[in-house]
């Protein structure tokens, strides 16, 4: 026998049934992080051939420098004994930039929307190194401030950080890298750009075929941590491959690291 309404009603419920897997279909896509070199991160960019621009013409998204103060002068080096006199954090890094924002009229790129995140290492002592970092910077401030340019680069300061409880004593344009062993209360978070740490802490995956699964529950827990306080996560010490690139992105890490920045560029325009 037909029942008219039993029917309505098993038509409705699939209907529903439909909008439903719909509706979180939409939701997952929206969620997903959609992937550019804006979310490349130039691993020790000073040691590429083109130091900067070779970032900077990728559009790249964050660039590395290490810096040791060495008798009052910012040099860029990953090892004292490789210092080189002339090469400069200014001559190398800053001076380029603001040669960049003035030719293209207070932005970043002529021809692309955005901006990055000058990474800064501190290698040697950080209150006499981050103040010379501060002098050198507040010259340019349309170029490094955000409150008086939205399209000032992001300067962030990693290795030899203050202490948290200083943080607020530093101007405005001054960004930290958040470590993820310490805790830092509301203000001393919204000082804080990114959270980084050692990709091996959690993982035994050396890029190769899919993270194990356990290890992977325990770093997709981090990630999803990190940006339940909604801030950015990146790891060093990662591999450098495309099924690493691939993975990492999977598990929505916000910054890539790479020391490949043309096969880096050729991988996200091939995807």
């Amino acid at each position: 026998m037909f029942y008219p309404f039993t029917f309505l009603a098993s038509q409705l419920i699939m209907k529903k049934s439909f909008f439903l897997i719909l509706l979180l279909l939409c939701l997952y896509s929206s969620t997903k992080a959609q992937y550019s070199t804006l979310n490349v991160h130039s691993h020790n960019d000073y040691q590429q051939k083109n130091p900067f621009y070779e970032a900077y013409s990728h559009h790249f998204g964050s660039i590395e420098a290490d810096i040791w103060e060495v008798n009052g002068v910012l040099l860029v080096a990953h090892e004292k004994d490789q210092i080189n006199p002339k090469k400069t954090l200014d001559a190398m890094y800053i001076q380029p930039i603001v040669r960049l924002f003035h030719q293209n009229r207070g932005k970043v790129w002529n021809d692309y929307s955005g901006s990055f995140q000058l990474l800064i290492e501190l290698k040697s002592d950080a209150a006499k190194t981050l103040k010379l970092v501060i002098d050198l910077l507040q010259k340019y401030p349309e170029v490094f401030d955000r409150s008086i340019n939205q399209n000032a680069v992001m300067v962030t300061i990693t290795g030899n950080c203050p202490s948290p409880d200083l943080f607020a004593t530093y101007p405005g344009f001054i960004h930290f890298d958040g470590k993820l062993n310490l805790k830092y209360d509301e203000p001393q978070r919204s000082r804080i750009a990114l959270f980084s740490d050692d990709l091996e802490q959690f993982t035994s995956w050396k890029g190769i075929g899919d993270i194990p699964v356990n290890e992977q529950k325990k770093l997709q827990h981090v990630i999803d941590s990190v940006h339940a306080l909604n801030h950015k996560i990146r790891f060093w010490n990662a591999p450098d491959n495309p099924n690493a690139w691939q993975t990492l992105m999977n598990l929505n890490v916000d910054y890539i690291n790479t020391d490949h920045i043309q096969q880096m560029d050729d991988f996200l325009h091939h995807k």
